[in-house]
């Protein structure tokens, strides 16, 4: 059994694949299993894994047999895993070479399921670097207050677990963007403790990533939400209707963002598109429980949850109008 196994799905990295395989390689801890999943790239990126996996036995490379997204390449990779702890690394991304090792460090002496890295935000443009505002003033939480804490991402989602809860809950892959991000959130919630460490992991930004172009896959936050709801609502938990009643506040709040975000953006999409994203808007209404958020919250302009789309967008687009006018 390695200590730690990294997973990193691969898609067209060539440009930047390299500089994460050399990261792995260089890890100060030497007693680990890297799998890297292909997935389907049509660029160099396939040639270079077997390249690192020929000079170095700790690589091993996976296929898929199309074109799946992350999600499902890392499962396929969760499948061979061999390490005591699980992390997973981006194909754009890098670790310090220490990284491994303080995280491992971290998760033996404190007994902890979940150990939080610090994450530093490589910017592309121009290389200059900052770390990841947390906000929170704390350094170990409970499962639970790791999982609320993640849904705004005031704690991020980079980190190395047990393998037990990568097995448990692998990645939730029912949708091609975000979905991934609801077992971020079940990771930590069945964590007995999540602590954090000083192993950094670089994260570039760039404009060309999926999750800041605008495409109407921007849009799959919402089924992606639902599924995590739909998730919850299968879980065993003591306090259940507790969690279900945030994280519906949560969805509902991330759902008038996406409005705004339409709204800002409705001159970037197609006619067809226009229409599926409307529909979704409707298919999503219908899911919202209103029992379930506060008054507080729907009985503010522009967030009571209608479950009529012409009557939701009727008034936030007049809430927004509004906000226009005032300048915020």
């Amino acid at each position: 059994m390695a200590k730690v196994t990294v997973l990193t799905a691969v898609y067209n990295a060539e440009k930047y694949l390299r500089q994460c395989l050399d990261s792995l390689k260089n890890q100060t801890l030497t007693d680990c299993q890297f799998i890297c999943i292909d997935d389907c790239s049509t660029d160099a990126s396939s040639a270079i894994l077997q390249e690192y996996a020929q000079a170095d036995s700790r690589f091993q490379v996976l296929h898929t047999p199309v074109n799946s997204g992350q999600a499902k390449a890392r499962n396929l990779g969760i499948q061979f895993v061999r390490g005591k702890y699980v992390a997973m690394l981006d194909a754009d991304d890098w670790f310090a070479p220490d990284t491994l090792e303080l995280a491992y460090n971290a998760l033996e002496e404190i007994a902890a399921s979940c150990v939080l890295l610090k994450l530093v935000m490589h910017h592309a443009e121009d290389g200059h670097e900052d770390l990841y505002p947390l906000r929170t003033s704390k350094t170990e939480w409970s499962g639970k207050e790791a999982f609320r804490l993640s849904l705004d991402w005031a704690l991020h989602g980079l980190y190395v677990a047990t393998a037990d809860l990568y097995k448990r809950f692998p990645y939730d892959d029912s949708c091609r963007l975000y979905s991934d991000d609801n077992t971020t959130r079940l990771h930590y919630l069945h964590s007995d403790k999540v602590v954090s460490c000083e192993g950094r992991y670089y994260y570039r930004q760039h404009p060309d990533s999926m999750t800041t172009a605008c495409t109407i896959r921007r849009f799959d936050y919402m089924p992606a939400n639902l599924s995590m709801k739909r998730q919850l609502e299968a879980l065993p938990l003591t306090d259940k209707e507790s969690v279900l009643d945030f994280y519906e506040q949560h969805r509902w709040l991330n759902l008038v963002d996406c409005y705004w975000y339409y709204r800002l953006h409705r001159e970037a999409f197609q006619a067809e598109e226009h229409q599926q994203i409307q529909e979704l808007f409707a298919q999503m209404l219908q899911t919202i429980e209103p029992q379930r958020l506060p008054w507080s919250l729907k009985g503010k302009l522009g967030y009571y949850p209608f479950r009529s789309y012409s009557t939701f967008s009727f008034w936030e687009d007049l809430y927004f109008r509004l906000r226009e006018l005032m300048g915020r």
